[in-house]
């Protein structure tokens, strides 16, 4: 055999194990053999290698109805006792599939079932991509939408919020980096980085270009992916040096993908269930939150996924956008 194809079939073997190994970690994410959930443990660290299987602990079935929220809702809504949730499904801790490939679980699924309880709703789970659900709110399609939407003046212009917890942007990057805490984004330049379509990262990234050019330096290359698993394998692979994403998502993800570490969170965002622009079911949405704190179901969400530090003082309709970093 020549050298060139000796290296040629090395270079197939090696990318096929690493294909092999993230395809592995990206299974982690959404399930676990024996046919339970998978999440990261509480208190998981964020340092690259530790593995464990997400809570099973049911924390909603004890939920009860809320009378005063469920009285703000439209009539014609309690009258037919429903309603659509379109989510997503990225990375736990946020949401993910169970064995079944169909069945949704994750922090998002047990914060719109125990709203639904609390409101006497039976509320339906749709799954879509994250870029279509604002849209699809827009045009009736759907009556709520979860996906770790976050916060922003953008959003607020045509989507109402409903807040249930903070969340906001951060960096992994690999274990052998140099990179330590990213807060000024003129320290990206001339670097690769990977993040998903249509989501604030991308936004954050392409608004900030030209830092680099006035602080004389090359320009960052933002690579943007539809699949979070793509993005993670880029990151392994070296095609990306660093990789944004949501703070709890890559304080998880790390934990099941070896080789990689999670730098630092760069800015906050509150994250909120969404609706149409001037929906009438906002009152109620944030009545059933607000009391979901008050009876401790709230904390024992939060404490379940592990991001108790994500926990809002209350709930609020469509707050302003908390401020992005000067650098």
């Amino acid at each position: 055999m020549s050298t060139t194809r000796t290296q040629r079939t090395t270079r197939t073997k090696r990318t096929t194990a690493l294909l092999a190994l993230t395809a592995a970690a990206g299974l982690a994410l959404t399930a676990c053999a024996g046919g339970e959930p998978v999440a990261a443990p509480a208190g998981a660290t964020g340092k690259g290698g530790a593995q464990g299987a997400l809570p099973k602990e049911d924390v909603v079935t004890g939920v009860k109805k809320n009378e005063a929220a469920a009285k703000l809702l439209p009539a014609d809504v309690r009258q037919r006792g429903r309603l659509t949730l379109a989510t997503s499904v990225g990375t736990p801790p946020s949401s993910a599939y169970l064995p079944d490939g169909k069945t949704v679980t994750g922090l998002d699924a047990d914060f719109s079932q125990a709203v639904g309880k609390a409101l006497g709703l039976e509320v339906t789970t749709e799954v879509a991509g994250f870029e279509a659900i604002l849209p699809a709110l827009g045009s009736g399609k759907y009556d709520i939408g979860m996906g770790n939407f976050g916060v922003t003046e953008e959003r607020r212009k045509t989507i109402d919020f409903v807040t249930y917890v903070n969340d906001g942007q951060g960096f992994a990057a690999r274990a052998d980096s140099k990179l330590t805490d990213i807060t000024d984004l003129t320290q990206l330049c001339g670097l690769k980085v990977a993040t998903g379509a249509g989501t604030t990262f991308e936004r954050t990234l392409e608004k900030n270009k030209e830092r680099c050019a006035k602080a004389g330096k090359e320009p960052y290359e933002v690579n943007v992916f539809a699949d979070t698993s793509a993005g993670w394998l880029a990151l392994q692979q070296g095609r990306s040096d660093v990789l944004m994403s949501t703070i709890n998502g890559i304080r998880y993800a790390v934990t099941q993908q070896p080789g990689t570490k999670f730098l630092n969170e760069y800015r906050r965002l509150d994250v909120g269930f969404a609706f149409k622009k001037g929906s009438a079911l906002t009152p109620a949405f944030q009545a059933a939150v607000n009391g979901l704190k008050a009876d401790g179901t709230y904390d024992r969400i939060l404490k379940k996924w592990g991001v108790s530090a994500s926990a809002i003082a209350e709930s609020r309709i469509s707050p302003p956008e908390i401020p992005a970093p000067t650098k």
